[in-house]
């Protein structure tokens, strides 16, 4: 990637482009606008590396272009908060509605932590720190609220990132990670034949508005149900209402166990390439990219629906507005910490 294309002044910041490598050869570019990964390189069963995440190749692109998450922090909510709004201690909290034709609140709003210059400090060849301060009432939420993430590479060919974060106010936050996946290495391909499969015995149902219904159901002899490894075209066009409603999947599965616990694994059948996903966060958001609509990205490639898959460790949408769901309020006397894992493999 062409550093030059990544140096910009935003916002009175200077954007820039940092390169993480380990002792593997796995090498991971990541932007301080949005704390995006830019480009992933990961081998294959002949040592071959290539790209495995979608993107652009400059940042006029991710300023201007439609599809904004593209391997973005995103905060300070993950996910959909039903008609922006929530209550703490009895106040009323109203945020943008971005989503569903204004209807919700998604991703932290327009300006959420995707469109954020974050304040980066490269510790070594393999960790890189971005650091915020998300101000009062930004997009609608109370407290000031220091935010930091720490992405690193290991030599077991892991990308761990750390999420850390303290208000001076009682708030709600749920942090997560937006990279969109394509084991093959050929972004004009698709990843319907990807084999996946989600360590979660329920998910949470979803509305016509992609909300959640409140329920925590089975998954079960469903078309979402992945306890063992499934191909993700086998069943996406299913006769079956939670389908229809995201036009594939984008569901939120309730993960099995505790504390750091694997979500997902991965397995391309042509690179052989893996992906392994770990989590302290209680759900992770399974999207098969169904809304691509011919978005030309990087190496001139075009990417159409179904071009990538997404897993999003997080806590539950709409969790501010379902008492029963695990809280995402934080206080003052309280540090928020979440970490997940991606580790890249070769399965032969």
């Amino acid at each position: 990637m062409d550093l030059k294309k990544f140096d910009l002044e935003y916002y009175s910041k200077r954007i820039q482009l940092f390169t993480l490598n380990n002792s593997e050869g796995l090498e991971i570019q990541i932007t301080n606008f949005g704390g995006r990964i830019v480009s992933l390189f990961t081998p294959d069963k002949n040592g071959i590396l290539e790209d495995i995440v979608l993107g652009y190749d400059n940042i006029d692109d991710y300023l201007n272009k439609e599809e904004v998450f593209f391997g973005a922090i995103i905060g300070r909510y993950g996910n959909r908060i039903a008609h922006g709004k929530f209550n703490i201690d009895n106040l009323e909290y109203t945020l943008e509605t971005n989503s569903e034709n204004s209807k919700n609140h998604l991703h932290g709003g327009t300006n959420g932590f995707h469109n954020v210059v974050w304040d980066a400090k490269q510790v070594s060849k393999t960790q890189l720190e971005l650091s915020h301060l998300s101000k009062e009432n930004e997009a609608g939420y109370p407290g000031n609220l220091e935010v930091t993430v720490l992405y690193e590479l290991t030599d077991l060919n892991e990308l761990k990132i750390t999420y850390s974060a303290t208000t001076d106010k009682k708030t709600i936050l749920n942090l997560t990670h937006h990279s969109y996946f394509n084991l093959t290495g050929k972004q004009n391909s698709n990843i319907l034949k990807h084999h996946i499969k989600i360590y979660a015995s329920n998910f949470t149902p979803i509305n016509n508005l992609m909300i959640p219904t409140g329920k925590i159901e089975s998954v079960t002899n469903s078309p979402l149900e992945f306890k063992t490894f499934q191909t993700i075209g086998s069943r996406i066009n299913a006769d079956d209402d939670q389908i229809e409603k995201a036009h594939g999947y984008d569901h939120n599965y309730v993960i099995d166990g505790s504390g750091l616990k694997k979500a997902a694994d991965v397995y391309d059948p042509i690179s052989k390439r893996t992906l392994e996903v770990f989590t302290t966060e209680p759900g992770v958001q399974f999207y098969t990219g169904n809304h691509l609509n011919n978005i030309k990205g990087k190496y001139n490639d075009t990417y159409h629906a179904n071009a990538a898959f997404c897993l999003e460790p997080q806590h539950f949408p709409d969790s501010p507005n379902q008492p029963h769901f695990p809280s995402t309020i934080i206080k003052p006397e309280e540090t928020y910490n979440s970490t997940t894992i991606y580790k890249f493999g070769v399965k032969i």
